[in-house]
């Protein structure tokens, strides 16, 4: 996992959701990177999102793709685009449907916090 990718769950282990945001024009991103995806910037701060947003699509995982995820099959994933502008796929509550406004929460498994969204 590369610095980038532990900062962000990190945060998650405090319950809180972070993403980057440029020092230079202020846009917030994500994925996390180490230049703004904008103007290619180096000045790049961790942010705690207010993690509210709208749900942009939803799909249900019957089959995990994986065996750390099997034990949660089926569950659902969601594409959600955040208040600050950046879209990022988590767990989602299974009663969310596109269109919806959701919050974050995180839930323990495997021994980690995981984002997971649900209805506001």
């Amino acid at each position: 996992m590369d610095s980038h990718a532990e900062y962000f769950w990190s945060g998650c282990e405090q319950r809180e959701l972070r993403i980057q945001r440029c020092a230079d024009c202020s846009q917030f991103q994500f994925f996390p990177r180490n230049r703004c995806r904008r103007c290619g910037g180096e000045h790049i701060a961790w942010q705690a999102s207010q993690g509210i947003g709208t749900i942009y699509s939803v799909t249900r995982v019957e089959r995990a793709p994986n065996d750390e995820f099997r034990a949660l099959a089926p569950y659902s994933i969601a594409l959600v685009d955040l208040h600050e502008g950046v879209r990022l796929m988590a767990h989602a509550a299974a009663a969310l449907r596109i269109g919806d406004q959701a919050r974050v929460a995180f839930f323990s498994h495997n021994n980690r916090f995981l984002p997971r969204f649900e209805p506001l």
